[in-house]
């Protein structure tokens, strides 16, 4: 079998198994066990918690002591038990325990897959740069598909959604061993420090002005990131307690109307090259501040009916929010640090969106909703969370140009020719 279709499944299968729950999750909580708002907010801080040891931590294994291909497979194996078992819990408390569990054993392999794949990759002499843009988009289209299965077999509030991401994640732990060989490249003796191998080097860095501000921007805009993705659906599923809206395709089924997200981003990874040569990394990331505004915003004013044109373009201007910053922030850190902590340096810049950014926007979100957009009949002001969400947005954008200041150099300046 080639080696680019090898890997091209297993990336559809890694982001199919995402893309099952983790935005219908919301319409599972609320809508099928009625459970509370700020409990939720503390689900979606599971992904923060997670990203903040376990990528780091299986690195090391991998380095040391385990094929990356073997630990990737074990830990879909462990996750798909996970998964399978969540039906199970009927609490919020529990839910919370297992759900951490399960985000222990599957963020961690969001790295493990790109080692993989670029070991894979140079072991048939082919080019990183070049060659695997093409196969990550296959994850998209996967996340896209399991969103699409969810809401046409409509089990978006079902436990149905569960199940299917667990036997999903079992084929995908278990394909994992026929894969290309990726063996521990560091000898165990190895004089690297252990501070240098869990990438705390790279925290120097907050040292330096433009990084500190940056690296705390990239916190902020990871939690408007979790907002989108723990409420976004769940708000749609809520017309559905207005006679007016109940009937309506885009009610019937949310998830596809919330994938047009995802088809937006790979669509601007492309339009992304002209951008930064146009305007520069600094106002690529803050349009995609802008684009938060704009997503938020057009939810509070759309509704599936004659302002359904409001919610598909909020989800189109998804994809300028979400991937401008994430690759501008990127290749950002890949100009700017030095090659000894280049890696580390990304990592930190992960760490702080999906780690620490995450945790603030779960925890805050939760406990700002129950306490002042949630009724008595536990209905929600969706219209006030989403503009509380805009204004939050906005004055992200609008502090960002005025202390986030930097010089090109040329390192950046051929990074962005080249994009």
């Amino acid at each position: 079998m080639n080696i680019k279709f090898r890997l091209i499944l297993m990336n559809f299968m890694q982001f199919f198994i995402w893309g099952c729950w983790l935005l219908t999750i919301g319409a599972y909580w609320f809508q099928n066990k009625h459970w509370s708002g700020a409990q939720f907010g503390a689900i979606f801080s599971t992904m923060g918690i997670s990203a903040i040891f376990m990528p780091a931590l299986t690195g090391i294994i991998s380095d040391r002591f385990i094929n990356a291909e073997k630990l990737y497979g074990a830990l879909h194996i462990l996750g798909s038990l996970v998964l399978f078992s969540l039906p199970l819990v009927t609490n919020p408390t529990t839910f919370f325990w297992v759900i951490l569990l399960n985000m222990i054993c599957y963020m961690p392999t969001l790295s493990l897959s790109i080692t993989v794949a670029y070991s894979a990759l140079k072991k048939s002499n082919l080019d990183v740069v070049k060659d695997y843009p093409p196969i990550r988009i296959w994850g998209t289209i996967g996340f896209i598909a399991a969103l699409w299965t969810v809401s046409l077999t409509h089990n978006e509030t079902s436990v149905n959604q569960f199940y299917i991401a667990s036997s999903v994640a079992l084929a995908l732990g278990i394909y994992s061993f026929s894969l290309p060989k990726c063996p521990p490249l560091l000898a165990k003796t190895s004089s690297k420090s252990f501070a240098s191998l869990l990438g705390l080097n790279a925290f120097a860095l907050f040292k330096t002005p433009k990084f500190a501000i940056f690296f705390a921007f990239s916190m902020l805009l990871g939690a408007a990131l979790q907002l989108t993705n723990a409420y976004g659906d769940t708000y749609i599923h809520d017309f559905n307690n207005v006679p007016t809206y109940r009937n309506l395709i885009a009610v019937k089924y949310p998830a596809i109307i919330m994938s047009i997200s995802q088809i937006s981003e790979t669509l601007f990874i492309l339009a992304i090259p002209f951008f930064l040569r146009k305007f520069g990394i600094k106002y690529v990331m803050l349009f995609s501040m802008l684009a938060w505004v704009l997503r938020f915003g057009l939810f509070a004013f759309g509704n599936p009916a004659d302002g359904l044109w409001m919610i598909i373009l909020s989800c189109i201007v998804y994809g300028m929010a979400f991937d401008f910053f994430n690759i501008s922030g990127s290749l950002f850190v890949e100009t700017q640090t030095t090659p000894e902590i280049r890696g580390s340096a990304q990592g930190l810049f992960m760490m702080m969106v999906n780690g620490f950014g995450a945790l603030f926007g779960s925890f805050a979100s939760g406990v700002i909703i129950d306490k002042f957009f949630t009724h008595a009949d536990q209905s929600k002001d969706w219209h006030g969370i989403w503009l509380t969400f805009a204004a939050y947005a906005l004055v992200i954008a609008i502090i960002f140009p005025f202390v986030f200041r930097y010089k090109h150099n040329m390192a950046l300046e051929r990074a962005i020719q080249h994009a």
